[in-house]
């Protein structure tokens, strides 16, 4: 698990833009938003929550394309088969790496978009929470949809559409975590519970998309 998570990782930060696209493109959805609602400080403050999370799920799903993809050009994953690693610690490991290599650097690139959008300073630390635990889903989901998607032409198109209704109950329970009071409390209970089933489960369905992708 280890050498895979290692493995992966390096490929990633040695990639051009492996890592920084990813936490570009959440900067940027949070620079144009301003842009197209309007420089309303009220307004921004009260929806900064909501783009915030979909930009963390548009920077989840950027590098899509390269998960799998190149392990089954260059035989990778025939390799991997051949010497019997179950397909489901190949997911796991790159659920991991996949997390590691963008959230943590989003979440300190997080109060930069904040400051961007206005956000109250007193949501922040709920922001930064409700990231920390519905990150590891993000990617969860984008692991899976490009196992689903591994082989086929489009394929990023194709896994946007595959993961953005799995991930609704991460952005809707994220969104709510903002709020105050005990419906605050309640959202960070669900959106915790929500992340761990979509971790727990997604090695088992990219596990075995993989081994129907290769045969």
């Amino acid at each position: 698990m280890i050498a895979l998570v290692t493995r992966d990782l390096a490929l990633r930060f040695g990639r051009w833009g492996g890592v920084a696209l990813p936490l570009l493109f959440f900067l940027l959805v949070a620079s144009l938003f301003p842009f197209a609602v309007g420089p309303e400080p009220k307004l921004l403050g009260r929806i900064a929550g909501g783009i915030m999370w979909v930009a963390a799920l548009l920077a989840a799903l950027m590098p899509i394309d390269t998960l799998f993809e190149p392990d089954r050009a260059d035989g990778t994953l025939d390799q991997l088969a051949a010497r019997r690693m179950p397909f489901e610690l190949v997911a796991a490991a790159r659920i991991v790496s996949h997390w590691l290599a963008f959230g943590p650097l989003l979440l300190l690139t997080v109060p930069l978009a904040a400051a961007l959008l206005n956000l109250p300073a007193e949501t922040m630390p709920r922001l930064l929470l409700g990231l920390a635990l519905g990150t590891p889903a993000l990617a969860a989901l984008g692991v899976v949809a490009a196992a689903l998607t591994t082989g086929l032409r489009g394929a990023g198109a194709l896994a946007g559409l595959l993961v953005l209704p799995l991930a609704l109950p991460v952005l809707i329970f994220g969104a709510g975590a903002m709020a105050t009071g005990p419906a605050a409390d309640g959202a960070i209970r669900l959106l915790a519970a929500a992340s761990l089933f979509l971790v727990a489960l997604s090695p088992f369905a990219a596990g075995a998309a993989l081994r129907a992708a290769i045969e």
